[in-house]
């Protein structure tokens, strides 16, 4: 049986007040805007959370944009960067309306390991799960590298969106991350050397002046041309991802319909 959760209550439960007495909502129209699921994942051989984001007040069976976070955070931090917020204001400016579904996916780089496969669950798991294949990708920092792998594996995505995507020029860099098991792995899954993969994919990148991951980008770039490609003030953290979310979304926006 899957568990599914509003927000809301979650985060209730997580204060400590479980024990208070639990009132169902009234009936309405209007479906939660945001929705959280507890999945077994085979994939990666434990349970992940699915973290559904509809704009507010849309109903109907909307067009999924998947989200990809960042190493050492989860599903919740879409949240907490202001996805709701954003996707609803960015459909009240006119942006066709999509939903937007972020899963735990670990801090792997989506690297296939003896025990948890993040890209397969991403593939095999989650399109049952929500019942369509995401039309859209959106990742942050290692999500973008993540999105990239996606994009080489899928083919039919529409848009991919790159937040300060963690990209490594070289092994030693890669290496320092821990999550591949030679330089052969990492060289098979290292978007920079598959960029004639992703070059027919529509794709947005937005990163800060200040990034580690700068020169990397600039590949990408060089690569396949972007557009937008955008380099700005910032560096890799909340703050520049929260500047950018909204512009990243209406890019994602425009591809939903």
């Amino acid at each position: 049986m899957v568990a599914r959760r509003t927000v809301l209550a979650a985060l209730l439960g997580a204060a400590g007040c479980a024990a208070a007495p639990v009132v169902p909502p009234a009936p309405s129209a209007a479906p939660e805007p945001v929705t959280i699921e507890r999945r077994a994942s085979a994939a990666r051989r434990r349970d992940v959370d699915v973290v559904t984001v509809r704009p507010a007040g849309q109903g109907g069976d909307l067009p999924v944009c998947l989200l990809l976070h960042g190493r050492g955070s989860t599903a919740h931090s879409m949240v907490g960067l202001g996805i709701p917020q954003f996707l609803t204001s960015a459909v009240a400016a006119g942006v066709p309306p999509f939903a937007a579904v972020a899963v735990d996916c670990g801090a792997g780089y989506f690297t296939a390991h003896p025990d948890d496969d993040a890209l397969r669950m991403l593939t095999d798991e989650l399109p049952g799960w929500i019942g369509r294949a995401p039309f859209a990708a959106l990742g942050i920092s290692m999500g973008g590298f993540g999105a990239l792998r996606l994009a080489r594996v899928r083919g039919d995505l529409r848009a991919v969106a790159l937040l300060s995507p963690a990209m490594f020029l070289s092994w030693p860099d890669a290496r320092s991350r821990n999550a591949f098991a030679d330089e052969a792995e990492w060289a098979a899954d290292e978007p920079l050397r598959h960029l004639p993969d992703v070059a027919g994919t529509p794709m947005g990148l937005w990163i800060g002046q200040g990034d580690p991951f700068l020169a990397a980008a600039r590949r990408l770039i060089a690569g396949v041309r972007p557009d937008p490609a955008v380099v700005g003030p910032g560096g890799h953290d909340d703050a520049f991802w929260r500047r950018v979310l909204p512009d990243a979304l209406a890019f994602v926006g425009r591809h939903a319909a």
